[in-house]
Formats: structure tokens, C-alpha cells, sequence
């Protein structure tokens, strides 16, 4: 298990807000960072403060990096990392290991009866949401979920440039 990670400083929470243009939720910690120090993924509480279930742990923030995933997206490779992962038997076992420590990860701040069993990104067996998976991939490193690997290897926006905006901050 990856956590704990750097908790959000107030600084982090107005950079996430003015990332996603509204005012961050519930954030637990800062899980992946850009070059630059920004936040690029945070993680949020499984459960919001006002009672809703919230399953995905790490969130992707980054303009840049959403944007690039949703540019992605609309290429259609999800269709293409579905086949892969119905016909791969080694990057199946590989995905449900993730799916398994990324619902491991997020216990760590909370179990939640709602969403047992359940992760993000479509997680363990289809491809549904790339800024899911890029934002775990970034979260907890390469080698440990293939398809956000995959998503991260084939986006424009490559976390080792800085892509920030002036956040007013």
C-alpha cells in the first residue's frame, strides 16, 4: 500500500480549485505532483462530506493532463485497450492487481459498505475511464496498473513537462 502520502497544504487545495474550476472536495492528500510542485492527482476521502459514496481515490486534476486524456479518449483507444486486455492474459492479472491495491490504497483512509469491491477507471475487467487510470498510474508509479501506463505512454501530456497554467495562487 502506497499511502500516506504528502497531506494537501492550503495552497494545494486552491491550486486543485482553481485546476478544476470549482472548489476542491474532500481532498486527503497529494499523491503525484507535477515538475513544477503543482498538484497533478489527489486523492479524495471514499466518502464526501456531505454522505456521498466516492469511489475514485485518485482524482486526476491537471488541466492539461485531463485534457489529454480526454483527447484520447476520443481516438477510440479504449476499444483497442479493451482487446488487449480480453486477450492478454498477463495484463488481465496485471489490471486486477491493481484494481485489488487500489482498493487496498483507498481503505487506508476509509471503508465504505457501498463501494465494496469496487474501484475506478472500470477496474478489473474493462477499460472505462482513462483520467482514472492515468491518475492512479501517476499516483502510484509505472509498472503497477498497464492500462493507465498505456494511457500516460500515449497522451500528449507527459508529466515530465511542466504544462501549469498561473494558477493566481
Amino acid at each position: 500500500m502506497r499511502p500516506p502520502f504528502e497531506p494537501a497544504s492550503d495552497r494545494d487545495i486552491a491550486v486543485v480549485s482553481a485546476q478544476l474550476g470549482r472548489p476542491a472536495r474532500d481532498v486527503v492528500g497529494i499523491p503525484a505532483r507535477c515538475v513544477c510542485g503543482n498538484p497533478t492527482v489527489v486523492a479524495t476521502s471514499p466518502r464526501l462530506a456531505d454522505g456521498t459514496p466516492f469511489p475514485t481515490f485518485y482524482y486526476l486534476t491537471h488541466p492539461a493532463a485531463t485534457a489529454a486524456m480526454s483527447q484520447l479518449e476520443a481516438t477510440q483507444v479504449m476499444a483497442e485497450f479493451n482487446e488487449r486486455l480480453a486477450t492478454d492474459e498477463t495484463v488481465a492479472t496485471a489490471y486486477a492487481k491493481a484494481h485489488i491495491e487500489f482498493i487496498a490504497d483507498r481503505e487506508t483512509v476509509g471503508t465504505v459498505p457501498e463501494l465494496d469491491g469496487v474501484s475506478a477507471g472500470g477496474m478489473p475487467t474493462r477499460v472505462k475511464c482513462l483520467h482514472a487510470l492515468a491518475g492512479h498510474s501517476l499516483a502510484v508509479g509505472p509498472g503497477i496498473n498497464p492500462i493507465g501506463d498505456w494511457a500516460l505512454e500515449r497522451s500528449s501530456w507527459k508529466p515530465s513537462v511542466c504544462a501549469c497554467l498561473d494558477y493566481g495562487v
